[in-house]
């Protein structure tokens, strides 16, 4: 099979907060070592690793070092790793829209690139008027681009809005065009970076059909850069894991999304503390929240219970309370879903701490990150109640599939979807 892009040993050097070397003398070597002599750039020879956790012990970083690899036509690769790994920077290499500070990259065909919301668009003209220029920019004829017109708008969902400036485009309108665009003008490679995330749920999931059409149907290359481990497992089949700027293993994609996930681990949230959580001010702590772990896998299907356990603290006499909690999809910042739990009596008043077994089930979630919110509260929590204790963000996972039809008992609250939730208590 034909090679359709090749990274020779390419890296990026940037230097850390300015442009250029900052003082003429250095500009001026630089300048007449590689102009005049005929050498390599002398600031090459020094640089930080690109970890973003440490302190620069130099003035320059490498945001990437020595990528080796070629993707073969038709292949879908999924980049991953940590933020700051040199994700996007591949990709705007590969893009032309930044130039490697050494190495080659040789791509066979036409490039259309999605890297942020905006990409390629002129505020100023419509999106008729974007996309025409968006074609002629890849090489594209005005009839070629009449005829995918069409196509492209239905696509995108926006005809309402098509002869209307790009600059009163939502975020979400903007990357439905320009997603719509780069997917339909016949580019022989699309490059997507994490810009999907910013679209709804219907538009993610009509964008990762479209991809895999453009991979498994027309023979078209991606790469895909995300941090929706489900999204990259169901689309690519092979990865690069990059980490502080090199590649640090690729292979089949199920190989690669686990040793990212079992590199992180710490980071998804196996047990959270006291001291991650974000708690609401206003609360009292009457019945205190002392500690959360899930019990739960991280990766988990549709089907699979969410599963955790809570350590509360009873600082006044109260014995009986309710304890509520929120999931919030961390892609969209958004709160889905509401679970809510029976009258919970505290049977042992000797002691003053007690153990919760939380477990939800037939929740329904759709694929992504979710985030849990927890409150300890009396009163109904759909007319009147208050919170003795309310802590964000706490423990975190991620619904990867859907196994088979799943019966549903959510019902609508608030416009949030509602579910009880089982409770098991522990003196």
């Amino acid at each position: 099979m034909a090679t359709a892009i090749e990274f020779n040993h390419v890296s990026k050097q940037y230097r850390l907060g300015l442009v250029s070397t900052r003082t003429l003398s250095h500009d001026l070597n630089r300048w007449w070592t590689m102009n005049i002599l005929g050498k390599e750039d002398p600031y090459l020879k020094i640089g930080s690793v690109n970890d973003r956790t440490q302190k620069a012990d130099s003035e320059y970083v490498w945001a990437l070092r020595d990528i080796d690899f070629k993707v073969e036509q038709g292949d879908v690769v999924g980049i991953i790793g940590k933020n700051g790994a040199g994700k996007s920077t591949l990709l705007k290499l590969l893009s032309k829209v930044t130039a490697p500070t050494t190495g080659t990259i040789r791509a066979r065909g036409r490039i259309a690139s999605l890297l942020e919301v905006g990409t390629g668009f002129h505020p100023e003209m419509t999106g008729r008027e974007n996309i025409f220029m968006n074609g002629a920019i890849m090489g594209m004829t005005k009839q070629e681009i009449a005829a995918k017109l069409d196509e492209i708008v239905d696509f995108s969902g926006c005809e309402k809005y098509i002869d209307t400036p790009v600059k009163r485009y939502s975020s979400g309108m903007t990357v439905r065009l320009g997603f719509a665009v780069a997917a339909h003008l016949d580019p022989e490679i699309l490059v997507v970076d994490e810009v999907l995330a910013v679209g709804d749920a219907e538009f993610q999931k009509k964008a990762i059909g479209k991809m895999q059409d453009v991979s498994r149907g027309e023979g078209r290359t991606v790469l895909f850069v995300s941090h929706n481990m489900a999204s990259v497992r169901n689309l690519c089949k092979t990865g690069v894991l990059l980490e502080n700027g090199g590649i640090a293993k690729i292979g089949e994609i199920e190989d690669i999304v686990n040793l990212y996930m079992e590199d992180n681990k710490i980071d998804l949230g196996d047990v959270s503390f006291l001291n991650k959580f974000t708690r609401f001010i206003k609360v009292q702590k009457e019945i205190e929240i002392i500690e959360v772990q899930r019990i739960s896998e991280y990766l988990m299907d549709a089907c699979s219970p969410i599963h955790y356990k809570m350590r509360v603290k009873r600082n006044i006499n109260i014995n009986t309370f309710k304890v509520t909690t929120l999931l919030t999809d961390t892609q969209r910042i958004e709160r889905v879903g509401i679970a809510y739990s029976d009258l919970i009596e505290w049977s042992d008043t000797s002691n003053n701490e007690m153990e919760l077994e939380i477990i939800i089930e037939n929740h329904n979630l759709a694929q992504g990150k979710y985030t849990l919110d927890i409150w300890t509260h009396y009163g109904d929590v759909f007319s009147n109640y208050s919170y003795y204790d309310a802590v964000y963000r706490t423990i975190t996972f991620e619904i990867e599939r859907i196994n088979g039809k799943i019966i549903s008992e959510w019902h609508d609250y608030w416009g949030y979807t509602c579910l009880k939730q089982r409770v098991n208590t522990y003196n």
